[in-house]
């Protein structure tokens, strides 16, 4: 994600901070505690929020468990915001339940988000560039982007949504995804092109 606030800042001129968390071991409740109080001590009326993978799970369990006003629109960058295959597929395996951790585990297989909260405008951006480590856990409904199927990035009240051909990984890296995503903080949609 560094790379991608770097732009963020750089491009666009949107004052950044990174937020950090532990997946494995901590579990969802401690995560969205631990960001809700982030946020509190960053000193600015409006909050955007943008996270890749769990990072945009994360941000919209925070929402459902802690309201506040606070935060403006969110931009999840392939997130598995309604279910994860690859994970389900990897938890058949001891190994695989260690690397997936309790964050994934809870947030998405266990009590996933059955809608957005409409207070937050949320943006989603999924890849269609199937590479990745998904690909080697068995079968994912295209399009993909190597680990979340367009399908799970589907959360029903979303204010948009948007497939752009990048990759799992692809999606922080992408200077396109950093233009869409600055778009989407400003106006609430993504921009339309032709």
């Amino acid at each position: 994600m560094s790379l991608l606030r770097r732009r963020l800042e750089r491009n666009h001129g949107i004052p950044t901070r990174q937020f950090s968390y532990q997946t494995l071991h901590r579990g969802i409740e401690e995560n969205t505690r631990r960001l809700h109080e982030f946020i509190d001590q960053v000193r600015v009326d409006t909050v955007h929020l943008v996270g890749h993978s769990l990072g945009g799970v994360l941000a919209l369990q925070m929402l459902k468990r802690f309201p506040t006003g606070k935060v403006g629109r969110v931009v999840c960058l392939g997130s598995p915001l309604v279910d994860s295959s690859a994970a389900r597929h990897l938890r058949r395996w001891s190994w695989g339940r260690k690397i997936i951790g309790r964050t994934l585990t809870e947030a998405v297989l266990e009590g996933p988000l059955i809608a957005s909260d409409t207070r937050h405008p949320v943006g989603v951006i999924g890849g269609t560039v199937g590479l990745g480590l998904g690909l080697f856990l068995g079968h994912l409904e295209k399009p993909h982007d190597g680990m979340v199927t367009e399908k799970e990035t589907r959360l029903p009240g979303i204010a948009d949504h948007l497939m752009l051909p990048v990759s799992h990984f692809g999606l922080i890296l992408s200077r396109q995804v950093v233009g869409q995503a600055n778009y989407f903080l400003l106006h609430g949609a993504f921009e339309k092109t032709a």
